[in-house]
């Protein structure tokens, strides 16, 4: 997987302070990371295991296939980024009401 440089004059346009929009993407990006790990999850429990007659777990093609489809996509720290730069994300202060 290649590397991907962010344009920080990019980011630091959306937002007032750039150390802001970095606890805000990795909040959002903590919260792709659970809903993805959820949906995985849910997904997962779908897929029937069958257990073979000494009680050992054979390679499932399709349980393979829902793992690498989860794998190619896009990373939640980069989602959250584009989102940031794309949309904005609304947040706000814990103090503020």
């Amino acid at each position: 997987m290649a590397i991907t440089p962010q344009d920080l004059s990019v980011i630091k346009g959306r937002v007032s302070n750039l150390y802001e929009a970095i606890i805000v993407s990795a909040r959002k990006a903590r919260k792709i990371n659970d809903d993805t790990r959820t949906e995985f999850s849910k997904a997962l429990g779908e897929v029937s295991t069958k257990l073979d007659d000494d009680h050992e777990e054979r390679e499932n093609p399709e349980q393979l296939k829902l793992s690498l489809e989860f794998e190619r996509k896009e990373k939640p720290h980069i989602e959250a980024i584009h989102e940031l730069v794309k949309d904005g994300i609304e947040y706000r202060y814990k103090n503020e009401k």
